[in-house]
């Protein structure tokens, strides 16, 4: 197990390098010149510019400036932007929020999705499972903007069960609505994977034999079915944490919630191209992990990995 972890970890290194390149090119070819920018109409004297751009490496050649960029990401210290605040106290400030409304938004759609999901593909045919098809079907349908203003009127202000903002320091309650929002169209992915997955398990030879060992169908369905159903489940899942964290500028912009999404939108306004890459290198590092974590989740759920 060691072997396969040291082997994945090596692995990650170039997909962290090529990422990364990518971002800080795509950045640096934007076009436009933000230091001139900062002025506004009348703009900034000649030598304030030159300072800027010297204090950021702006005018350094391309390739330079990444090297500078990883060195930032080595030692922790990525500089500051061009109000003064640095860049990792911008990051430090708004991760924590984004990372928790991501987190409650994978339970919400781990736990109902795969509930939900394992009730439908048990009964496919049935009642349930067309009423379940049809919901999933419309949460996929509907963009998350919609979602987001339906249930802030329904919920948060004709039932008034949950704020309809979040605010600058949200809580675990004033973030449930949001991460519901940023969950459903997600949730709707899980429950008709799961569905799908748990359906042609319940049909394969390894239940057919464990059913006929004289195991209860409790023990088959934990056991073998929703265990084997859930591998590629927790592919999504894993992929999806990164997608939730990028995903969520426009549930942060709905709940006026002040994290990474929202700062990373502002930031694009400004032209600030360290802290976007910065913020954007984060979600790499996200992606990574949680994909990393996917592999080594395989070994737990697949005993021919874990063998191997």
């Amino acid at each position: 197990m060691l072997w396969y972890i040291g082997r994945r970890l090596i692995q990650v290194i170039p997909v962290f390098l090529g990422a990364t390149l990518l971002l800080y090119a795509l950045v640096f070819l934007r076009p436009g010149d933000p230091v001139a920018a900062l002025g506004g109409e009348r703009g900034l004297p000649e030598a304030v510019q030159a300072q800027i751009r010297e204090q950021f490496h702006l005018n350094e050649p391309f390739i330079m400036q990444y090297l500078y960029f990883l060195k930032g990401v080595v030692t922790f210290d990525m500089g500051n932007d061009f109000t003064g605040q640095p860049v990792a106290q911008t990051i430090a400030n708004a991760l924590p929020v984004t990372f928790q409304l991501a987190m409650m938004a994978i339970v919400i759609e781990a736990v109902l999705g795969i509930a939900f999901g394992l009730w439908a593909g048990m009964r496919k045919g049935k009642f349930f499972d067309s009423v379940v098809l049809v919901w999933s079907l419309l949460l996929i349908s509907v963009p998350t903007f919609v979602t987001g203003l339906l249930l802030q009127i329904i919920v948060g202000v004709q039932l008034d069960w949950l704020p309809v903002t979040a605010g600058r320091d949200p809580n675990f309650y004033s973030l449930l609505l949001p991460a519901i929002v940023l969950a459903a169209t997600s949730f709707a992915y899980v429950l008709r994977l799961t569905r799908t997955s748990v359906f042609e398990n319940i049909t394969a030879d390894f239940v057919r034999t464990a059913r006929a060992k004289g195991l209860s169908r409790a023990v088959v369905t934990r056991r073998h079915v929703l265990r084997n159903s859930l591998i590629p489940v927790v592919t999504f899942i894993g992929v999806d944490l990164g997608n939730l964290m990028t995903g969520s500028i426009v549930t942060e912009g709905i709940f006026n919630i002040n994290g990474v999404g929202g700062t990373l939108f502002e930031a694009i306004q400004r032209g600030e191209n360290t802290t976007v890459v910065a913020l954007s290198t984060v979600l790499v590092i996200v992606y990574i992990g949680a994909n990393l974590l996917v592999d080594l989740l395989y070994a737990v759920l697949d005993p021919r990995i874990r063998y191997a």
